[in-house]
């Protein structure tokens, strides 16, 4: 006789093996059609109308659209660009940068609380971040250190696409720029994630360039690169309480005195040193009394609008530049070449300029 259980077989006198129960799907059977969980797909023209009325779910979604690599997605992302262009530029954008642990998310969290106080704000928070393959570093972890930011009305925080391209995530930020105007976001912040290559993109989108410094850390000009200094607008020196005051005061003279070394800029404004304390929110309405200052100073003698025209005719050199770039290396006959001629020059049968210029010729079929 057969057992589905051979141990509960008589021989076996003190072992019984109880019948199991039959697994249950993973998937809740009455739920059976996804479909309302999907995102609902826009035109053009849907999309353009719910980001001029303020629809934040619609916003997001074009800002997707505009990170999307898909070429269907940047066709639609562009059209929605073209036409909420005209409703734009009418923000303040302010790019702000530190050393790595300076607190510029805190401060961004900070300075956010600070401007929502006026009822007319809207505060768009944008982040600079060409994180590497290798890393996959992540600006999302920013977000969470913008506790009271990130739940107020009339903010909108966005990271950008990680694992970018510096190029390619600078101009979908300057971008995104436009449709959060376009939204109604009237103060812009733009976040990098640190002193680098970055700033002199964020640089190339802003109205104001803010550099945030630590007192107390040794040399405070060490590893501070000279033109960074010279961007800077204004610098503030947080953490600037307690028993580090003294420290502070002493940074902020050495970033006077290194100031005074550089050239006016091509502004007239003179930037400014101030100290500030993030976690006691000392010294926050000074910092916006600077940019206000600066905007009336800038606005007044011309230097605001010539650099607005500047940076518009500047990305749109940077774009042509980057869809070239793409255009090229995406290029069928250039892909099939490319690696033949890499393993020439690395074999020394051709020399790299000439294997450059043979691909390039290939490529416009010269």
């Amino acid at each position: 006789m057969e057992h589905e259980h051979p141990e509960n077989d008589e021989h076996f006198h003190t072992l019984q093996v109880n019948e199991g129960t039959s697994d249950k799907p993973t998937v809740n059977p009455y739920l059976k059609d996804f479909s309302r969980f999907k995102k609902k797909t826009y035109s053009v023209d849907e999309y353009v109308d719910g980001i001029l009325e303020g629809n934040i779910s619609i916003l997001s979604q074009a800002v997707t659209l505009v990170e999307s690599s898909k070429l269907e997605h940047q066709i639609i992302a562009q059209e929605i660009i073209e036409k909420c262009l005209p409703h734009s530029g009418n923000s303040v954008r302010i790019g702000l940068t530190g050393v790595p642990g300076a607190g510029k998310s805190t401060s961004i969290d900070a300075f956010g609380m600070h401007l929502l106080k006026d009822t007319d704000v809207k505060l768009a928070v944008l982040a600079i971040d060409p994180s590497s393959e290798l890393s996959k570093g992540s600006i999302l972890g920013d977000k969470t250190r913008m506790e009271r930011l990130s739940v107020a009305n009339n903010a909108f925080i966005r990271p950008s696409p990680s694992a970018g391209s510096l190029g390619g995530v600078a101009r979908k930020t300057r971008e995104i720029i436009i449709l959060c105007e376009a939204a109604g976001f009237n103060r812009i912040i733009i976040e990098t994630v640190g002193v680098g290559q970055s700033e002199t993109a964020v640089h190339s989108m802003v109205d104001f360039f803010l550099l945030i410094q630590l007192a107390g850390t040794g040399d405070e000009l060490q590893g501070i690169k000279r033109g960074i200094m010279e961007m800077a607008d204004g610098i503030i020196i947080n953490k600037a309480d307690g028993d580090n005051i003294d420290k502070a005061k002493l940074a902020q003279a050495h970033f006077k005195n290194a100031l005074h070394l550089f050239p006016m800029p091509e502004s007239g404004w003179e930037p400014k040193v101030l100290l500030y304390s993030g976690y006691y929110e000392y010294g926050i309405k000074e910092i916006w009394d600077m940019i206000a200052d600066y905007m009336t100073f800038t606005t007044q003698n011309g230097y605001f609008a010539h650099r607005r025209n500047e940076q518009s005719k500047f990305w749109m050199y940077e774009t042509i530049n980057e869809q070239l770039k793409s255009r090229f290396y995406n290029n069928s006959k250039v892909q099939s070449e490319l690696k033949v001629y890499e393993q020439q020059v690395l074999s020394s049968q051709i020399s790299s300029f000439a294997a450059a210029k043979k691909v390039l010729s290939l490529y416009f079929n010269e």
